[in-house]
């Protein structure tokens, strides 16, 4: 089986060094499309993806809408607890959940798009746009 590389965005769509939020959908393993949001940071060219949810109670990471990182930027944060998170693995450096990790998506850049892979998205009939991320 060839796995799936979907397209969300352009890497240009996202400044660098900023998050961006995205909500997908998956197939779950008995067919049903499942919630799927992950959010977004682009570092110059690297891109890095994580499930939009706090290993300390499952809250979306943005209390307030696509505001993801610290007040440096160096960090993603949830803004419901303040837990902080390393933006290269998703390690949690302090917080409620200090220790715990946030669930990784994988992602890729190709040909100037970014693309989640490693899932089966519920693809709409439709052309994603910008006006989807927000």
């Amino acid at each position: 089986m060839s796995e799936a590389a979907y397209v969300i965005c352009a890497l240009t769509d996202i400044p660098s060094r900023k998050a961006a939020g995205f909500q997908l959908a998956v197939v779950g393993e008995d067919g049903e499309s499942k919630p799927f949001p992950i959010v977004v940071v682009r570092w110059g060219q690297q891109v890095f993806g994580y499930l939009n949810s706090c290993p300390h109670h499952g809250t979306n990471l943005d209390w307030e809408r696509e505001q993801f990182l610290d007040p440096n930027g160096l960090r993603l944060m949830c803004g419901k607890h303040g837990a902080l998170f390393e933006l290269g693995t998703g390690r949690c450096s302090d917080g409620p959940c200090k220790g715990d990790s946030l669930t990784a998506v994988a992602l890729e850049v190709i040909d100037g798009d970014i693309c989640v892979t490693g899932v089966t998205l519920v693809e709409d009939d439709e052309e994603c746009t910008e006006a989807d991320q927000l």
